[in-house]
């Protein structure tokens, strides 16, 4: 690795004193015309020495902050002993876990190596509970933290969420520093944040920048995701450190960067610290998260679909398909339901209903608001317990242009059963999908059963065509693929 110096805190500081210097003096000008002698000199006091005092006051505070946080961060070295053989070496894809390669014999034999990787994590209890990310030490077999590069600890694993990549460890030791996590649902966008951690394991280091955006989803990087998006440098081994604000409290931890090279380009992102907290309590309590569990397959409310659905806007999660026998399917919600609110709680996107169920927890009764035809009801719905292999959960939309290129035909008894899927199955199979069409890339298959056009059922070719004759607009499909169906739209 190459270091270059660069003079940059004298540069800024030299900037940002000429600015308000002159700030002051075109202040001083635009008033001598017009202002009395003596008010000048008053408005003198107040801007030269101010000037000064503003810089120093913003140099003690972040001073003042790192001084404070610092010492609870600490970095963490995690390994585990892996049978392989020697002429393949899988090396981890995830950019911030790195391992050291390790050959051990000949050519194609059967041997061990040792995985060892770095990451950061903070203390954040005074009896040495320790959060830190899943993909750090998820599947590590000895784990070591250490505090100011002096104080090491062997660390017990307490629990990991591989869902939202949080983990929590346990030290023992005396006088340990702590932070303590803040109100991460307060923070909002141009917040100053700082980002702390032991990036590509050089030790301490600290990063500044602002929020630059809350609630970021749909990213596919977690299964649960309502991240904190910051430009604070976020490089490889800051991976489970802190992104503390301006009172020194943790509001997210650092989890996954978007990258071309592999290196802090200013899109990185952390789980807030209300949903860490969450999922500590109970692995702290119980050693694994409990979620509460709907049985329905969601996708977002776009355009077309509100305008299909007769829907005053886009908000809320539309019902693609009600897994039987779910908590969804006995409360009676149904396939084309947009789910708008749970507990007077607004749902404007996916994301939104899949965190407040999952928050809510098994056995929980909640009220959900939907709307169904044009009119919204209510419904009690008691939640039963995620899966750890849910069949249904949310997908995302496809997209489509045109019917082109898609050819249909009967769905007999016959196909029905190589297919596999239920004799009451109705619908026209798609027989061909012409490759490059508009149909081809709005994720149509060979195979897939389309139930429903424009919400009139189609039980024949003939009534397929003649419900696509009827349109002139987008059409939207009901699909099931596999015993699942979903919406698609075309236009």
């Amino acid at each position: 690795m190459r270091l270059e110096k660069n003079d940059t805190k004298t540069w800024k500081t030299r900037v940002v004193g000429a600015l308000i210097v002159g700030l002051s003096v075109g202040s001083l000008a635009t008033m001598t015309a017009a202002t009395p002698e003596s008010a000048i000199r008053s408005v003198e006091s107040l801007t030269s020495a101010p000037a000064a005092l503003d810089a120093e006051s913003l140099n003690q505070g972040f001073r003042t902050v790192v001084q404070a946080a610092l010492p609870a961060v600490v970095n963490i070295s995690a390994s585990k002993t892996v049978a392989t053989r020697s002429a393949a070496f899988p090396f981890s894809s995830n950019p911030f876990f790195f391992f050291d390669r390790r050959d051990f014999g000949e050519f194609d034999m059967p041997r061990e190596r040792v995985e060892e990787g770095q990451g950061s994590g903070v203390i954040v209890s005074r009896d040495g509970y320790v959060l830190t990310n899943h993909h750090v030490v998820g599947e590590a077999t000895d784990i070591t933290v250490s505090l100011d590069g002096q104080r090491e600890f062997t660390a017990e694993l307490v629990g990991t969420d591989a869902l939202t990549d949080i983990a929590v460890l346990k030290i023992d030791g005396d006088d340990l520093p702590f932070l303590s996590l803040g109100d991460s649902t307060a923070v909002e966008v141009g917040d100053v944040v700082l980002a702390m951690g032991n990036p590509f394991g050089i030790g301490q280091t600290v990063t500044m920048g602002i929020v630059s955006a809350t609630g970021r989803a749909g990213l596919n990087i977690e299964n649960y995701e309502d991240f904190i998006q910051t430009d604070a440098a976020i490089n490889p081994g800051n991976s489970g450190g802190p992104l503390v604000n301006m009172q020194g409290d943790v509001i997210g931890i650092n989890t996954a960067i978007i990258s071309r090279s592999g290196g802090n380009q200013g899109i990185g992102f952390a789980v807030p610290a209300h949903m860490a907290r969450g999922v500590m309590d109970q692995l702290i309590a119980h050693g694994r998260v409990a979620r509460g569990w709907l049985g329905v397959s969601i996708q977002p409310v776009t355009d077309a679909l509100a305008d299909t659905f007769e829907l005053d806007s886009t908000a809320g999660a539309l019902v693609g398909d009600v897994e039987p026998d779910s908590p969804a399917a006995e409360a009676g919600l149904a396939t084309g339901d947009v789910v708008v609110a749970v507990d007077d709680q607004p749902v404007q996107e996916v994301k939104d209903l899949r965190l407040l169920i999952a928050s809510a927890g098994p056995d929980a009764t909640v009220d959900l608001t939907v709307i169904r035809d044009g009119r919204e009801r209510s419904l009690s719905v008691t939640l039963d317990e995620l899966p750890s292999d849910p069949r249904i959960g949310e997908r995302s939309p496809t997209r489509g242009e045109t019917l082109r290129g898609i050819n249909v035909q009967d769905l007999t008894p016959q196909l029905t059963r190589q297919l596999g899927l239920p004799r009451s199955t109705v619908g026209v199979l798609v027989a061909d999908v012409a490759p490059g069409s508009v149909a081809a890339r709005a994720g149509l298959a060979r195979g897939d059963v389309i139930q429903e056009v424009n919400r009139r059922a189609v039980n024949s070719t003939a009534e397929f065509d003649r419900a696509v004759g009827d349109t002139t607009d987008e059409v939207v499909l009901l699909v099931n693929r596999d015993g699942r169906t979903r919406y698609v739209v075309l236009d």
